[in-house]
């Protein structure tokens, strides 16, 4: 197994990054994360994951240990390959994520292009359990509600549910529905 890599960025392609490791150039499929990582420095490590199938060899890599780590979580679910869960890494942070699973959140997922109602579905009822216990997956639930209202009326103002997702981020997540919502509204102005 490929865990890491450490080398020079010498080329984006449409289908990732390739990275001088010691004279060979390695092809990743990285996430957003690892993509900014690698801009401009001129030496970059990647945490990564080595996907083998019968007919190839595909190298994933990402910009922090937390999106790996989830990435992995998300391959065991029935359905779910390594360009989806690459996908679904790719979307927001791995927190993020954590969060939207133990608190059932499938439109989350859903916002994801090429993920489903039963995608989603299966990603929480597989993946709630594992994190449920985990210290940092999710907020507490009584959070969730006005979170949830929150971002609901931003959608219903035109937004998409990643772009709300990233809007209600930018916001105290302690006031009042309302308020978290002029406060996105601010900031997009």
């Amino acid at each position: 197994m490929i865990a890491r890599l450490r080398g020079r960025p010498v080329a984006r392609r449409p289908d990732g990054l390739v990275l001088d490791v010691g004279g060979v150039g390695y092809l990743v499929q990285a996430t957003p994360t690892a993509l900014a990582k690698a801009d401009g420095a001129g030496e970059v490590e990647l945490d990564t994951y080595l996907h083998v199938r019968e007919d190839a060899l595909q190298l994933y890599g990402f910009g922090e240990p937390a999106e790996r780590e989830l990435f992995e979580q998300l391959l065991s679910v029935s359905g779910v390959g390594p360009k989806v869960a690459l996908a679904i890494v790719s979307g927001s942070s791995a927190s993020d994520l954590r969060r939207a699973i133990v608190l059932e959140d499938t439109a989350r997922f859903q916002a994801i292009p090429g993920i489903g109602r039963k995608t989603a579905e299966r990603v929480v009822l597989e993946l709630k359990e594992k994190l449920g216990s985990s210290e940092s997956a999710a907020a507490p639930a009584a959070r969730a509600a006005p979170h949830f209202v929150a971002r609901e009326a931003l959608v219903e103002l035109g937004y998409t549910v990643s772009e709300a997702e990233r809007a209600l981020a930018a916001t105290d997540p302690e006031l009042a529905p309302e308020e978290r919502v002029r406060q996105a509204l601010r900031a997009a102005a």
